[in-house]
């Protein structure tokens, strides 16, 4: 039986399932999503926040007692408020003021603080004013784009996971979106190593297709990109293609293991996360949609008999004032009116 009794919630991230789906694939193929909501805090970010912070606890750079400060569009600093609370870290998080009220208000109840910047900067702009204050109060910056320990931690578990639930079992795609590169190039490289037949699927906004564009990053003599992106428009899937390509995602495009990269448009990605949950009963957010929206074009051109993973990275619960809930009712409709309205033990007009 597995263990179920740990000495921290930080023991629970990781070793999240693989699920079948079974109303929304085609019939050709076997497709599996890998729910990362899982994760304690409800993302595949938890993963990276718990790696690159016990990175630097072994490396020294970040000290007991010592702030640390990161930009995120959410999933990171919610992640990284769990493990800063856990471990007694000050955490300061700066944050694009576009991105859903829910992420900063679950960060503050963690205990974090959150400094919001100019949405027409975009994630330049947050990732600035987290080095300033790095710089300015002394504070450890976890550099979630650039942070080898990002995707390392990624191959080390996420990657491990995959490999021991399809051992034996055919895995010819995996699917998968992008924001840091951690995840990216964490699973690929090691997919690439131990099972080269699976063929690793990038999905990105049809607003900013960074990858498949093929146009070239500017970037500094240390590698890390400079400015937008010439591919980059702004987009409504947070989380997924900050403004500019990654460190790390540009250095995986650069190993040529990337199969095929795949666009989504904002409407493909609602419609997903709703079909997921009204027909699979799995809650995602946006970017899962558009993760699960990708996959699902990768199985209309799949061989018979293929099978597919799609990463599906967050949950549901932090997109609550964006698009993904219009048209989902506070009140009754006039269907639930009758149903209510047809025992005489009701309260009609009321909620």
């Amino acid at each position: 039986m597995t263990r179920q009794k740990f000495d921290s919630i930080l023991e629970t991230v990781g070793n999240t399932p693989s699920v079948r789906i079974n109303n929304l694939a085609p019939p050709h193929v076997t497709l599996y999503v890998k729910v990362e909501s899982f994760n304690p805090l409800g993302s595949v970010k938890d993963r990276l926040a718990l790696g690159v912070i016990e990175d630097a606890e072994r490396s020294g750079a970040l000290k007991p007692g010592q702030t640390v400060v990161e930009s995120t569009s959410g999933n990171t600093g919610i992640g990284l408020a769990m493990v800063c609370a856990q471990k007694g870290y000050p955490l300061v998080i700066t944050m694009t003021e576009s991105f859903s009220v829910e992420r900063r208000k679950l960060m503050r109840f963690l205990g974090a603080q959150v400094i919001l910047t100019p949405a027409a900067e975009r994630s330049t702009g947050m990732i600035n004013k987290a080095a300033e204050l790095s710089e300015k109060h002394g504070w450890f910056m976890t550099r979630q784009f650039e942070n080898e320990a990002n995707p390392d931690y990624h191959s080390a578990t996420t990657a491990q996971e995959i490999l021991r639930d399809f051992e034996g079992d055919r895995l010819d795609y995996w699917v998968t979106g992008y924001g840091t590169g951690g995840t990216l190039k964490g699973v690929a490289r090691v997919l690439a190593q131990e099972r080269p037949d699976t063929k690793i699927i990038v999905c990105e906004s049809t607003e900013a297709p960074v990858v498949s564009s093929g146009l070239p990053q500017e970037k500094d003599a240390d590698g890390n990109p400079i400015g937008t992106h010439p591919a980059y428009s702004p987009h409504p899937l947070q989380g997924w293609g900050p403004n500019f390509m990654s460190r790390l995602t540009g250095a995986t495009v650069d190993m040529g293991i990337i199969h095929k990269a795949v666009t989504i448009t904002g409407e493909e990605a609602i419609a997903c996360s709703q079909d997921l949950a009204r027909k699979e009963g799995i809650f995602v957010g946006i970017t899962s949609g558009a993760t699960f929206a990708g996959a699902l074009k990768i199985c209309a051109e799949a061989p018979e008999g293929s099978t597919v993973l799609c990463m599906l990275p967050d949950t549901g619960e932090r997109y609550l004032s964006t698009d993904l809930f219009n048209g989902v009712a506070e009140v009754m409709s006039d269907e639930e009116l009758d149903i209510a309205g047809s025992t005489p033990n009701h309260r009609l007009g009321t909620d």
